[in-house]
């Protein structure tokens, strides 16, 4: 009777990116490894691809022999399911769990095979790349263009109980593959051409990646769930952190950066908010620099906003920005403080945030905001309901206190007591609320402690000029402390407005700021709907208003498709619409700003972002006119070189050609048929130089001058393949076109092909060495055709690649007899005149590719071959 099975087989999965990463090697070098402990280990079925390396790995391994089945006339061998259940080891090596099974064995798909050895109770350890997985199918036909048709269901891989990334990068399995240590040599070129190319490579790893990354966070969520851990762990946000400028800024933009790092594509953004309550008293200007030095360098972006209400800007902001997280620091106020205050910052997001979260994040310090102060109001609207109430409830309470201790306290004493309490409600509800108290403190005073006690009158003349004393003091110590408020609250509006113009001007010195950028910097600044720069006040209209031919206005995020206008061109609202304000920032152009009537103090402010933008403005049209003056520098550089090089170059074949002809002309002198030949051939070569020569030059001033005509077609590689190589000289190395007899037809301009195609084969074939060959090969890749020269020559460091396609310039300008340079730049040109690129890429195991893509012609009808 067979023994019963405990527990079902552990599954381990090898996950590769593509072919080749490893993923067999490490399979095996897992079962030796286990083999060493002691744990029955067999290979299954294991398929090395004749690589050394991996039949090495499996050499000393006890090997199931293989089942052979026939299907439609041809043997296959498979694993052999039955034997190995037989054999039952401990674990079994699996290779390629997404293959498909020959029929005859019970089973189509591998995968299911291994199911049975689990359900039979043994361990499997198994590969397979992430191009097999049944959910990806589709995702990797549209990278790598070309259809996987043996698939296994996500499912039995995400069931393992281990799953290990078996990765490499693109460079390093690339150079794997030109090393032959994948694919025999014979199909290197064309692998490394079309699967094997560094984006698909680079986009198969980034699925890995990602798949693998899922399949961490469903782990991650099973073992919370069983060890009943609650909570949600986001791993993808859009996340804003309010910092102030104190000292735990950094603290909170690191917690908001982990937080945008859970997830691929997560955004980090950082906002200070110069407030009105003047509450950022502790924010240091060069801290604000520092922090954000921090967030750029976490990948993040900076954001200055000025606003009444940190809380409503805050909120807004977030809203704007799509936010998913709010990230705060917590507040270190006390009871008393809030009380007298009112709510804080992060208590009022909480109830605005709907449906953002709100992050307060404990820190060793509380960083206090500062906000540029309204001049409609000194204190918060809670403070301005407490301080009367105060100065009603305080005197009576300290008359209370003082009447049970009755008889310690001299008058002089009792009335400081009073005064006190009198500059205490000053501070907290200004100069009205003491009023009130000085008059509750006058009266109480009187009645209760002054002789005659319970009676609104004073016995001696001392007590009447005391009390007066006391209220006269009262009053004007209560309007000392308002005054004192108030210019310190002006005080803090004049550092924030300092702060914001510091940056703002910093980012004008550095040149870090475009004129769209500054539009959305003043847009979030003030917090208006949309900012823009009209050219003219008619801009402001509505489109049917505007006149015919308006260049249009720079906008701003979030500004409306059509301008509307203000008539006045001074920095006022907008006749009849108050929420529209107009700057001017030069000859016919105003700043137009959209959203929320703006007081004059915000005016202020906005004069001086005006005049940043109108410098940016006139930086813009400097560079305009610079960039238009480029191409007459251009055209005068490129006049110059081909002044110099052709003064050479023109020379020599001249010379050449002229001498051949004079000697042959010479009636003293007689030539054998022999050097009558020579100089002919002299005479033609040279003719023939200067005539490429010349045909180059004026193909190039052609270009420069955009009159090149074009004459495209349906074009067929092979049918300007043999005017490309008769241009070859005689010694050039052998050009491989094998691969060109089924490549498909680009569109073109025949004769310009013919000519980019032999000067990127003359310059593959200076540089390749004796030995080598020249290998030319086509590929459709999507829409296009991408035609390769490679070479085995030294070919060119990567900093020096653009040189190469300058026009006159040759790699190290040292050899001036083989040409002026223009073959490369005149190839690059003509390709692109044909909608095609020329790129330089390295040759895997050294060497240069200049690759030619060009768009793809319909299919031509068969023609026979040559």
């Amino acid at each position: 009777m067979a023994e019963a099975v405990a527990r079902p087989g552990r599954l381990k999965v090898f996950l590769g990116a593509a072919p080749g990463v490893g993923k067999t090697y490490r399979m095996l070098d897992e079962g030796r490894r286990r083999a060493v402990r002691g744990t029955d280990v067999v290979a299954a079925f294991v398929e090395c691809h004749g690589r050394r390396l991996t039949e090495e790995k499996l050499a000393g391994l006890e090997i199931v022999p293989r089942a052979e089945r026939t299907y439609r006339g041809s043997r296959f061998e498979e694993m052999d399911l039955q034997a190995v259940l037989e054999r039952r080891p401990e674990v079994a090596l699996v290779d390629e769990l997404a293959h498909s099974v020959v029929p005859g064995g019970g089973s189509s798909k591998r995968w299911q095979e291994v199911e049975a050895l689990l359900a039979a109770g043994i361990d499997v350890v198994t590969a397979v790349n992430i191009q097999h997985l049944e959910s990806l199918n589709d995702v990797v036909e549209k990278i790598t263009r070309v259809p996987q048709h043996e698939t296994v269901p996500d499912e039995v891989v995400r069931r393992a109980d281990e799953i290990e990334l078996v990765d490499l990068s693109p460079e390093a399995l690339r150079r794997r593959m030109a090393h032959g240590n994948i694919y025999a040599p014979e199909k290197v070129d064309a692998a490394l051409s079309n699967y094997f190319r560094i984006g698909n490579l680079t986009a198969l790893r980034e699925l890995a990646l990602l798949w693998l990354a899922g399949r961490v966070d469903e782990a991650l969520q099973k073992y919370r769930a069983e060890h009943g851990i609650g909570g949600v762990w986001e791993t993808r946000e859009r996340v804003v952190v309010a910092i102030t400028g104190g000292p735990e800024g950094e603290t909170l933009i690191r917690r908001a950066a982990r937080i945008a790092a859970r997830s691929a594509g997560g955004d980090l953004l950082a906002v200070h908010i110069a407030r009105s309550d003047g509450l950022a008293a502790g924010a240091s200007a060069s801290a604000l620099v520092r922090q954000r030095a921090l967030v750029e360098g976490l990948g993040g972006s900076y954001h200055s906003l000025v606003g009444d209400d940190v809380a409503t800007a805050l909120a807004e902001f977030a809203r704007a920005e799509n936010a998913t997280q709010l990230v705060l620091g917590t507040s270190r106020r006390g009871r008393v403080e809030r009380f007298l205050t009112g709510r804080g910052t992060g208590e009022t997001i909480v109830g605005m945030s709907e449906d953002i979260d709100v992050h307060m994040v404990t820190h060793e310090r509380a960083g206090s905001g500062r906000l540029l102060p309204s001049r409609r109001r000194t204190l918060p609207t809670s403070r301005l309901i407490a301080g009367p109430v105060l100065g009603l409830v305080l005197p009576f309470a300290l008359t209370f206190l003082l009447d049970h201790t009755r008889g310690s306290l001299n008058l002089t004493s009792e009335a400081l007591l009073f005064l006190l309490a009198v500059v205490g409600v000053a501070c907290v509800g200004g100069v009205v609320s003491a009023l009130v108290a000085s008059v509750t403190a006058s009266l109480l005073l009187n009645y209760w402690f002054i002789p005659p006690v319970g009676e609104f009158t004073i016995a001696e003349p001392n007590n009447i000029l005391a009390l007066v004393v006391f209220a006269v003091v009262a009053g004007t110590v209560a309007a000392a402390v308002d005054r004192s408020m108030r210019l310190s609250r002006r005080a803090a509006r004049a550092t924030a407005e300092a702060e914001t113009l510091s940056s703002l001007a910093g980012s004008i010195v550095r040149g870090d700021q475009a004129v769209p950028a500054l539009l959305e910097r003043t847009r979030e600044t003030f917090g208006m709907d949309s900012v823009e720069l009209s050219a003219d006040p008619a801009a402001s209209e509505p489109p049917s208003a505007r006149a015919a031919g308006e260049p249009p206005a720079h906008r701003a995020a979030g500004a409306p498709s059509a301008a509307r206008a203000a008539g006045d061109p001074s920095a006022a609202r907008a006749a009849g619409d108050p929420s529209v304000v107009r700057v001017r920032v030069g000859p016919g152009t105003h700043l137009v700003l959209r959203g929320r009537p703006l007081p004059a103090s915000d005016r202020r402010v906005l004069a001086a972002f005006a005049a940043h933008v109108t410098v940016a403005v006139e930086r813009a049209r400097l560079a305009e006119a610079a960039a238009e003056i480029e191409p007459v520098k251009a055209a005068d550089r490129m006049r110059t070189a081909l002044l110099a090089a052709v003064s050479h170059d023109l020379r020599t074949p001249l010379a050449a050609g002229w001498a051949a002809i004079e000697s042959l002309r010479a009636s003293d002198v007689e030539f054998s048929e022999e050097d009558r030949g020579a100089l002919l051939a002299t005479a033609d070569e040279s003719m023939a130089r200067l005539n490429r020569l010349v045909e180059n030059l004026l193909d190039m001033s052609r270009l420069q001058a955009g009159a090149l005509k074009l004459e495209l077609r349906a074009t067929d590689l092979l049918e300007v393949l043999p005017a490309a190589l008769d241009g070859l000289p005689p010694d050039a190395p052998a050009v491989d076109t094998r691969t060109l007899e089924r490549a498909p037809a680009v569109l073109a301009d025949p004769p310009l092909l013919e000519r980019v195609v032999a000067n990127l084969l003359n310059n593959a074939a200076r540089h390749t060495p004796p030995g080598r060959h020249v290998l030319l090969t086509a590929s459709a890749l999507d829409d296009r055709v991408e035609i390769r020269v490679v070479d085995r020559g030294p070919g060119i460091p990567e900093a020096d690649r653009e040189s190469a396609f300058v026009p006159f310039q040759r790699l190290g300008d040292t050899d001036n007899t083989t040409g002026v340079g223009l073959g490369l730049a005149l190839s690059r040109g003509l390709a692109e005149a044909m909608g095609g690129t020329l790129t330089p890429e390295d040759t895997p195991g050294g060497g240069l590719t200049m690759t030619l893509s060009l768009p793809a012609a319909p299919a031509l009808p068969d023609r026979p071959r040559t």
